[in-house]
């Protein structure tokens, strides 16, 4: 068994071998740590973590059934590649859950959710003045569950949560594209949002959530035509 002491080895914590294992290459694929098509060794990977094979091939079945590693018959297994061909269907049911959620926020908010989404657009203000990218995605995606949790569906809020995360790749590209400098426009386009939920405007909500989430589509497909591709496998 690997020397959990090493430096560079995720601290192991007692009992949690499978989760700990998913937990980490959950967040280095969605943050691109690991390429888009790279290749999994589970040999490799119980190694670094120190573990057996076992924990390592749980992980990634649970990482297959979120479409973030794929697996061949041959049984090789590789990160997931960036599904470009798609992302005009993937854009198109983000706006939408951008739009009804916040829209749901404005008519249903209580004073406890408006502290609550307050106090992740603080987080996410401080991520951009940081400009720390990663904690940009993590904080931009907390603001949006917690105007999503206002709307009080469930349905809806479970369903966004599931295509932020699965964006969280792509919000890591569109974010490089300002080399991490996140204008102030956008932390500004947050507090207009919160403005019109307050305000329980839910038309003015509806419309600064659809522009708020064009404006990324936008530039990420900016992104893809600019010289036909991007240093990322596809």
């Amino acid at each position: 068994m690997a020397d959990e002491t090493k430096p560079g080895l995720p601290e192991r914590r007692r009992g949690s071998g499978v989760q700990m294992v998913y937990d980490v290459l959950r967040d280095e694929i969605l943050d691109l740590a690991m390429a888009p098509g790279s290749p999994i060794d589970e040999v490799q990977l119980a190694e670094r973590f120190g573990v057996s094979r076992t924990p390592v091939r749980e992980a990634i079945v649970r990482l297959a059934g979120e479409g973030l590693v794929t697996t061949l018959p041959n049984r090789s297994t590789f990160v997931a590649p960036i599904d470009y061909l798609n992302l005009d269907t993937y854009f198109d049911a983000l706006v939408l859950m951008y739009r009804v959620t916040t829209r749901l926020a404005a008519e249903n908010h209580t004073v406890g959710d408006l502290e609550e989404i307050r106090a992740r657009q603080s987080e996410f203000a401080a991520a951009v003045e940081a400009q720390d990218a990663l904690a940009m995605i993590a904080t931009n995606a907390a603001f949006h569950t917690a105007v999503a949790d206002a709307g009080r569906n469930a349905h809806f809020a479970g369903f966004f949560n599931r295509l932020l995360d699965q964006g969280r790749r792509i919000l890591r590209i569109y974010y490089n594209a300002f080399e991490d400098r996140l204008p102030q426009a956008f932390v500004d386009e947050h507090e207009a949002m919160i403005d019109a939920v307050e305000r329980r405007d839910s038309a003015a909500a509806d419309d600064l959530a659809r522009i708020h989430g064009e404006q990324i589509a936008e530039k990420v497909h900016s992104l893809f035509k600019i010289g036909g591709r991007l240093d990322i496998a596809l």
